[in-house]
């Protein structure tokens, strides 16, 4: 009842007409930097940071938290309908979503990554308001060896229970662990790989590599194959809403699965990139139709869309409740908190009651403002895809270029998307698997730093990644699937010699 009290206090503070013009305008915005290719949310927040320094804290973190709001729902619109990832978390979705649009589905894929959005988010906020002190103090629980093992059980699901064959996953896994370790050592500060160039030191550029891998790869293959030099049918309807959602229902496993990946990645944290792939992959496998993902199914758009959002949310709640970011949005929000001299913590909910569920409100109806706004608007996004592929080849591929250049303002990044583009048009040809590439690509520094303090920390020792009830079951499980098809096979073969005898007739 507490918490319903404080969030009814919360709505007070909000309803006021700045606030809620505010709130609007944020997410107005978030959907434009959602749609930007290379911009993303955290860049957003960081770029509008400055401009509510003149703010009271509560109208600031409204009109913030609503553009990351509005950033989340508008990542997917370039994801599905020209498969260039608006934000990380988004290339899961392309696998689909992608494939939805180039069959004319492009206002069902739109509106269930929307709902999917939607719905991940609702439940994460649910869970900030009813379940904020138990789940702060189980964030706490995880150091170097946990966020280890969480990022070596999302590497594992592409080996073990992924239906592609394994050496191709090896390889493309392989190489985007070694294009991830480009750039200098972040524990020894030794230079690997850079040959010598200043423009290596930073290492590749997460979203300027999957630009290039899925948005100038699938431009090429286009035009080699001649297969949309004209535009795509699109009914500008808004029935193909509303089956849609009528549809949705069904898939509430995947909904209600996705859901709790997500928080659990978005709380520990994890992340919404690792929510989003783990989401798909486990869909992929318990579907009894496994062959079919890949090639348009609404349950492949909904899976990771609904993690990603769900872990996207819930990433601010160790940030409010611990001052521990979750993702790289909650760690700008955390520097404004300090520049508006808020101090994050359990403290934070006594001392700032008005802040901290004017926030929280915002959340709710942030959400669903979003959710209207992006709705409203599916026909006309799908309408995109009746413009001949002549007209609009040249316009993606310089929506690109801009895309890669505004993430460090630099020619280099440019340069560095069209070789990705080269590398994505390979492994497509030789049908090797995009998805574990730009995973390793990024998670594989982020693993190789937490193996690296883990190993410091426990002086080499390796027994540490079971030292402790929560990160033995993460690496048992991970270990288990890693090696499932040999498992399945083992376990295959005694049912069939066991079967054999129960055949063979007694003397």
């Amino acid at each position: 009842m507490e918490a319903l009290d404080s969030l009814m206090h919360g709505f007070a503070v909000l309803m006021t007409f700045d606030k809620l013009l505010l709130m609007m305008i944020g997410i107005c915005l978030g959907i434009l930097v959602g749609v930007l290719p290379g911009l993303g949310g955290p860049n957003g927040v960081a770029i509008l940071l400055p401009l509510t320094f003149g703010m009271d804290p509560t109208s600031a973190i409204v009109m913030l938290s609503c553009l990351y709001w509005g950033a989340l729902f508008g990542g997917a619109i370039t994801s599905i309908l020209f498969n260039i990832p608006g934000e990380a978390w988004s290339v899961a979705t392309t696998f689909d979503g992608y494939p939805m649009a180039q069959k004319g589905q492009a206002a069902e894929a739109l509106t269930a990554a929307f709902s999917g959005s939607f719905i991940g988010s609702f439940v994460a906020v649910v869970l900030i308001t009813f379940l904020a002190p138990s789940i702060a103090g189980f964030a706490l629980r995880f150091g170097p060896p946990e966020f280890f093992a969480v990022y070596f059980l999302t590497f594992c699901t592409f080996v073990g229970i992924g239906r592609e064959e394994k050496h191709k996953v090896i390889i493309s896994l392989v190489v985007g662990l070694l294009l991830a370790a480009v750039g200098m050592d972040t524990v020894s500060g030794d230079l690997r790989m850079t040959f010598g160039s200043m423009d290596l030191l930073k290492g590749f550029d997460f979203l300027v590599a999957v630009i290039g891998i899925f948005g100038i790869s699938e431009i090429l293959l286009t035009i080699e194959e001649k297969l949309a030099f004209r535009g795509h049918a699109s009914n500008l309807s808004f029935r193909k809403v509303f089956s849609t959602w009528a549809s949705l229902p069904r898939y509430w496993v995947t909904i209600v699965r996705s859901s709790a990946i997500g928080c659990w990645l978005g709380i520990t944290p994890g992340g919404a990139i690792a929510a989003s792939f783990m989401s798909y992959n486990v869909a992929k496998q318990v579907a009894r139709d496994k062959e079919s993902f890949g090639k348009g199914r609404i349950d492949g758009v909904l899976a990771p869309e609904t993690a990603a959002h769900a872990a996207g949310t819930s990433a601010l709640l160790p940030m409010l409740a611990l001052g521990i970011p979750g993702s790289g949005t909650a760690a700008v929000l955390l520097g404004g908190l300090l520049v508006w001299g808020l101090q994050p913590g359990p403290l934070l909910f006594v001392e700032h009651k008005e802040f901290v569920w004017g926030l929280i409100a915002s959340m709710y109806l942030g959400n669903i403002a979003g959710l209207i706004i992006v709705l409203a608007t599916v026909p006309l996004f799908a309408a995109v895809l009746r413009v001949p592929f002549p007209t609009i080849a040249p316009m993606i591929i310089v929506f690109c270029a801009i895309g890669a250049y505004a993430v460090e303002n630099s020619l280099f990044d440019i340069k560095t998307m069209l070789i990705f583009g080269i590398v994505g048009y390979v492994f497509k040809k030789l049908d090797y698997p995009l998805a574990p590439l730009t995973l390793a690509l990024v998670l594989g520094k982020r693993a190789e730093d937490a193996f690296r303090q883990t190993m410091i920390g426990s002086y080499g020792d390796l027994s540490v990644l079971f030292s402790n009830g929560l990160v033995a079951t993460i690496m048992i499980t991970a270990i288990l699937i890693l090696f499932w098809p040999l498992w399945s096979r083992i376990i295959g073969g005694l049912s069939g010699a066991a079967a054999k005898r129960s055949d063979v007739p007694a003397e």
